[in-house]
């Protein structure tokens, strides 16, 4: 059944008519009055107003050129996350590398993404090419929501820095539990170690940071600014991996 990211309160019984984008993908896939829908929102900004995860099924009522109305059936509360919230704070990729890392990060039910400039980094965003590129990624991880069947859309923070991000380190809240520099450095706590510890906390929602650098990694400053900020070393293995598939290994560890 075709899913949608519809960013509004729902409830059963509603007569809505959708948001633009997700009526034009009904008019795309050819659907017709009648047919069945699923409809899921939350996501960025609407995990405090009248939200309760899940999913609702829906029916097709009108069809017009330019809006779709549904009327809201039941109410599902499925849920889909990993037992941890897994953010992630990664150097940008270069090229279509980043679509990349979002699209599978969101398969994979991380609960957020956040863009580095690092030292390293070949991508360099500020101003309005920046903002044109996270509300890309934030329709990138839409899309990869709705085909993948979750129903939480990953927030995709604006880009910034590693040190301005560092500083902000007090505002990401009381949920965080622990925080990780994916290093090669020897004695670095290896990540099937850090997902089982999680996976035996008491906390009914823990969460934890990766930190992971762009292509040819994090610089020794970067790291070590990191490790005297309160993140401690995480170890992937004895392999170098690229730049998008160190993320995403880390995240995989909480996805199943």
């Amino acid at each position: 059944m075709p899913r949608f990211f519809c960013p509004t309160q729902l409830s059963p019984g509603l007569m809505l008519h959708l948001p633009p984008g997700p009526a034009r993908h009904v008019q795309v896939l050819r659907l017709q009055p009648g047919d069945m829908i699923q409809l899921f929102n939350a996501g960025p900004g609407w995990d405090q107003v009248g939200v309760e995860g899940g999913e609702y099924s829906a029916r097709i009522t009108e069809m017009g050129r330019s809006h779709v109305e549904v009327q809201v059936g039941s109410h599902m509360a499925i849920e889909r996350q990993p037992f941890v919230d897994v953010h992630l704070l990664v150097g940008m990729p270069a090229n279509e590398r980043m679509d990349w890392l979002v699209e599978k990060a969101t398969e994979l039910g991380v609960a957020s993404i956040q863009p580095l400039m690092t030292e390293r980094s070949v991508v360099r965003l500020t101003g309005d090419r920046a903002d044109k590129k996270t509300q890309h990624w934030q329709s990138v991880a839409i899309a990869a929501c709705e085909q993948c069947g979750g129903n939480m859309v990953p927030i995709i923070h604006p880009v910034t820095t590693l040190p301005a991000w560092i500083r902000g380190m007090e505002t990401v809240g009381p949920a965080l539990t622990s925080h990780w520099v994916l290093s090669l450095r020897d004695g670095s706590t290896p990540l099937r170690k850090i997902a089982s510890a999680h996976a035996e906390v008491s906390m009914s929602k823990p969460s934890v940071f990766f930190l992971s650098g762009p292509e040819g990694g994090l610089s020794g400053a970067e790291e070590e600014h990191a490790l005297l900020a309160g993140f401690a070393a995480a170890s992937l293995g004895p392999r170098t991996l690229r730049a998008e598939t160190a993320a995403l290994s880390a995240l995989a560890m909480f996805a199943i």
